[in-house]
């Protein structure tokens, strides 16, 4: 069975490069816009990584985090956050709040597939 991952952004392109990206690369990806529409998503399935922007509406990437890191099933989930942002202490807050890691925009699609293949287990 394939790896499932989860993306959250609230930009339309940018979800649908990683989805194309991840699925050719033969993981299961499922969508969502912002992290309250990503929150729908832990309902108990199998998820393998949430990759997540950190500037969203209605639930930032930081309060995703926060939300994940309190659900029973994925307490111990992968999670990267993809996005603009490289200043040290919003980093540093992402890592305290239970980021595994952090990876900047623009990506590399190849080293994005080699990173997450090192993270999902």
């Amino acid at each position: 069975m394939s790896k499932q991952i989860l993306i959250a952004d609230d930009s339309e392109s940018i979800r649908e490069v990683l989805a194309f990206s991840l699925r050719n690369a033969g993981y299961e990806v499922f969508v969502a816009c912002d992290g309250e529409d990503a929150l729908r998503f832990f309902d108990g399935r199998t998820i393998d990584l949430l990759l997540t922007d950190f500037h969203m509406p209605n639930m930032n990437g930081l309060e995703l985090i926060r939300n994940v890191r309190n659900l029973e099933n994925y307490t111990f989930l992968p999670i990267l956050v993809l996005t603009t942002e490289n200043q040290k202490n919003i980093i540093k807050e992402a890592r305290d709040a239970g980021a595994t890691g952090w990876l900047l925009k623009p990506f590399n699609t190849e080293k994005l597939i080699q990173t997450l293949r090192k993270v999902i287990r």
